[in-house]
């Protein structure tokens, strides 16, 4: 199988609400999609998020790297995988979300060409799965209105963002958990908003009112590992690391600090899905667990996510995979059931991608 045309498209959705946190606000999806052809007629389909304030990229950038990267793959047999793989890296540093784009079109036609879902293809089994959901960050009333509509909805783990007022967050935290009871977990996300002392004494005021959520979520700026030590010593409060963690050497160095309790996945961050299966086994090897999760993205990169959370799911325990929920259509189809929190994996071949 060889491999003979590398070509992108634009992927736009509208978003049920604005999706808002401490970095940045998003009126409605605009990613990139990567079909890599086949001369036996397969064609794999990737997919990323421009997130130009988390990764650096944008759509612009995202093109240029696709296109730099294409005439060194164009020609290449399917059949060296792992060549591809370590080409691909090897061509141009960073730009972690479109290499990720172009991995999971490559993954896709390896699992079509071996004619099993990816998920299988990878040694996974788990097929169901349940996903937390975003509240965007805003106006009191407004977070709790969506936290009940979610609970609503089905979903008994949502994600709160915060961090853009530490005062505010402690006010909106604490009426979002009176409003929903004790039944609902919740998980704490500043996007690098708080510095690790106000991180502290904020955690601490909520612990005093026996609100411990399940994690709070990347609170200080992404270099500031010190300051994620500093946390961690000091609240009971699980700490995850998200932006701090792009590759397997960030992730190993904050692990032997003992800086963190969870590692946050995410394929836009490690450049695909073959640094995030090596994530989450180092992950396994300190005895961490992880979770999945995605910027705000469309069907094809969640769906990638969803089969590397089956192939890991003995670590990868929590997921974060939500944004096609938030999207007021969905414009592709894949292997993947999105039903509210729950989400299933069906036995379509590859992921699944319908355009």
């Amino acid at each position: 199988m060889k491999i003979i045309n590398i070509h992108t498209q634009t992927l736009k959705a509208p978003l049920k609400n604005p999706f808002i946190t401490s970095l940045r606000r998003v009126d409605a999806l605009e990613d990139l999609v990567v079909c890599i052809e086949c001369d036996d007629g397969l064609v794999g389909y990737g997919e990323g998020a421009p997130t130009p304030v988390i990764t650096g990229e944008t759509m612009g950038s995202m093109i240029a790297c696709i296109n730099y990267i294409k005439p060194h793959i164009i020609g290449r047999e399917l059949e060296d995988f792992e060549g591809i793989l370590k080409l691909l890296h090897a061509l141009i540093l960073k730009n972690t979300t479109a290499k990720s784009a172009l991995e999971i079109a490559l993954y896709d036609l390896k699992a079509k060409a071996s004619k099993l879902p990816l998920y299988k293809m990878l040694g996974g089994t788990k097929t169901t799965f349940s996903t937390d959901i975003t509240i965007s960050m805003g106006a009191i009333d407004k977070m709790i209105a969506d936290s009940l509509s979610a609970v609503d909805l089905g979903y008994d783990t949502l994600k709160i963002k915060i961090g853009d007022n530490p005062h505010k967050d402690i006010e909106r935290i604490v009426a979002i958990h009176d409003a929903l009871g004790n039944n609902i977990r919740l998980r704490l996300d500043a996007n690098q908003g708080w510095s690790a002392k106000e991180s502290v004494t904020l955690l601490h005021a909520l612990e005093r009112q026996n609100i411990i959520a399940e994690f709070i979520e990347q609170p200080v700026a992404a270099d500031d590992i010190e300051g994620l030590k500093y946390i961690k010593e000091r609240v009971q409060t699980p700490l995850l690391a998200d932006e701090s963690i792009f590759s397997v050497k960030d992730a190993r160095k904050l692990l032997e600090m003992e800086a963190i309790d969870y590692v946050n996945i995410k394929l836009a961050k490690t450049a695909g899905i073959t640094q995030a299966l090596a994530l989450a086994d180092l992950s396994a090897q300190f005895g961490v667990k992880c979770m999945i999760g995605c910027m705000l993205e469309g069907p094809i990169s969640v769906a990638a996510g969803v089969h590397v959370a089956s192939a890991k799911a003995d670590i990868i325990t929590m997921l974060d995979l939500d944004a096609v929920s938030l999207l007021a259509s969905h414009p592709v189809k894949t292997s993947i059931l999105f039903n509210e929190s729950e989400i299933i994996l069906s036995d379509d071949i590859g992921l699944g991608v319908s355009l």
